[in-house]
């Protein structure tokens, strides 16, 4: 094996932090964050990436990243279930949750979707990253007064963790014409800068790379 095959093969084991130069954020979430149904590095996440690595302020030579974790179809309990191994493995400056929106799918109760999201918050917390929670959109399959507990959750969590919580990113596009794949469901290219710019504002104050000590 020659020395740029142990480089390249070096490079995809190492964990994030030892990435030299490099302030990680850790998004989990499900197909509205993996880039269902669109060409590859058009989803908003490769829209945060790019503009992290364009307007965020360098500090010691330190840059932005984004490692997109999210998995479609996944619930709150999946991300569960993945979250502290990605944490293990990246060591994230900040964590975005964008999960429970095939909970509500499911009719999971609101409960449930609560204590994962509770559990998910304090792990990111505990391995010292901040938290940012993105409110999933919850179809009306299950009547109003359960998409308003659904709603009502992440508020409600939000506030008792003492994170942001982004409202309903998605809800906008949603009801714009044009902004749609043919599911219905999921936002096209078009509306991925529209959920980009939905997220950024609640972010970007958090953006500020700590210098690693040698």
């Amino acid at each position: 094996m020659n020395y740029r095959v142990w480089v390249l093969l070096l490079l995809v084991w190492l964990p994030g932090w030892a990435l030299a130069g490099s302030c990680t954020v850790l998004i989990v979430g499900d197909s509205l964050s993996s880039g269902y149904g669109l060409a590859a590095g058009k989803s908003w996440v490769d829209l945060l990436d790019a503009r992290l690595k364009k307007t965020a302020p360098p500090q010691k030579n330190q840059q932005w990243r984004v490692i997109n974790a999210s998995v479609s179809g996944d619930t709150t309990q999946n991300g569960l279930q993945r979250l502290q191994p990605a944490l293990d493995r990246h060591h994230p400056q900040g964590v975005l949750i964008a999960l429970g929106g095939n909970d509500a799918l499911r009719g999971t109760p609101p409960a449930v979707i609560r204590q994962n999201l509770v559990t998910m918050i304090r792990q990111a917390k505990a391995a010292g990253a901040w938290v940012v929670l993105l409110e999933a959109p919850v179809l009306p399959n299950y009547g109003k007064p359960y998409a308003d507990a659904v709603a009502k959750l992440y508020v409600d969590v939000a506030r008792e963790e003492n994170i942001i919580r982004v409202p309903c990113f998605v809800c906008d596009v949603g009801v714009k014409d044009g902004m749609m794949q043919a599911d219905g469901i999921h936002p096209n290219e078009k509306a991925q800068a529209h959920m980009l710019d939905a997220v950024w504002p609640h972010i970007q104050p958090k953006l500020r790379c700590p210098v690693k000590k040698p």
